[in-house]
């Protein structure tokens, strides 16, 4: 018998997720309070399985067989329904969660797993209260969770360590690369690797530095190319002779150097939110920003068939 999904919200993240969980031979039984938004999801599968379907990335499904498995639920409790797992997409609001978990908990059985999909929410925040919080957590994707493998794993304090082992057994299961983090933490790990970066990168455009596109540059055509196939640690441990200690022990007097002009934060608003806005519209028209998301999924797709011929010919 195969196993049941419940993917309970049907935007962005929620229709991503239910084309990862089938393509990997999942049953998705996908809810939407919002009516028609589980209809307007099914139609955004339909329009992307021919083209993953293409790249290889259906895992050797057909897309009709993808599809098959996805089916809409007409309450929560029938998309509970023997389901073993349960990733919640609903809005990013505090009472929303909590709300949305209480009903989850009462609903489902005893063992299924809840995990929300939540960016910003600690866990602990919406499931402390709960009867059976021991079996709730984050499992974070990066967008869309259908082409990037990264998912992080946060447990709340009181998260069942057998829970986490499920999960992180289950993502690989379904193609994911799990983070599995040891505990919560504000941003939890990739937003907290972004935010750093972003910081940054507003830091030199708005002192003048350089532009926007010279910073895009450096990391689209420069830092990029590493970092999408190494982390930053195995970087920086094959950029010297004799690994990381190495490395540390040559350059860390430079980076104290650069950390003394950062620890200055740069808001983003404001005047240098209208300048880089300019500049960005220069280079993309506001009109043109859903094409430009399709193009971005477009090459995603071509990028993670290439990883994958790569992994297989060269080694990963």
């Amino acid at each position: 018998m195969t196993d049941k999904v419940a993917v309970i919200g049907s935007g962005l993240i929620g229709r991503s997720w239910a084309i990862s969980f089938s393509r990997a031979g999942y049953d998705v039984a996908l809810y939407d309070a919002a009516p028609g938004a589980a209809h307007a999801a099914l139609g955004f599968v339909d329009a992307v399985l021919a083209d993953l379907h293409r790249d290889g990335l259906l895992n050797g499904n057909e897309p009709d067989a993808v599809r098959g498995r996805i089916k809409i639920a007409a309450t929560v409790a029938d998309a509970l329904r023997g389901a073993v797992y349960v990733q919640e997409n609903t809005p990013e609001r505090l009472d929303t969660k909590i709300e949305v978990f209480r009903e989850l908990d009462q609903l489902a059985a005893p063992d299924t797993v809840l995990a929300s999909s939540t960016s910003a929410l600690l866990p602990s925040k919406f499931t402390e209260t709960l009867p059976g919080r021991s079996r709730c957590l984050v499992v974070h994707p990066i967008n869309p969770p259908y082409l990037v493998p990264a998912v992080e794993v946060v447990p709340a304090p009181w998260t069942d360590a057998g829970v986490l082992a499920r999960v992180g057994a289950l993502m690989r299961a379904a193609g994911h690369a799990p983070i599995m983090m040891n505990k919560e933490i504000d941003g939890f790990v990739m937003n907290r690797l972004q935010g750093a970066l972003l910081q940054e990168a507003f830091r030199l455009v708005a002192e003048g530095y350089a532009s926007t596109e010279d910073v895009d540059i450096g990391i689209r055509d420069g830092l990029g190319l590493r970092w999408s196939f190494m982390g930053p640690f195995e970087t920086i441990e094959l950029n010297a002779p004799a690994g990381v200690a190495d490395y540390i022990a040559r350059y860390e007097g430079l980076y104290k150097t650069l950390w003394q002009t950062q620890q200055h934060i740069v808001p983003w608003g404001g005047a240098l939110s209208e300048r880089v806005d300019a500049e960005r519209r220069q280079k993309l028209a506001a009109t043109d920003l859903p094409e430009r998301a399709r193009w971005r999924d477009r090459r995603l797709m071509a990028l993670v068939a290439q990883k994958r011929d790569a992994d297989s010919k060269i080694g990963s």
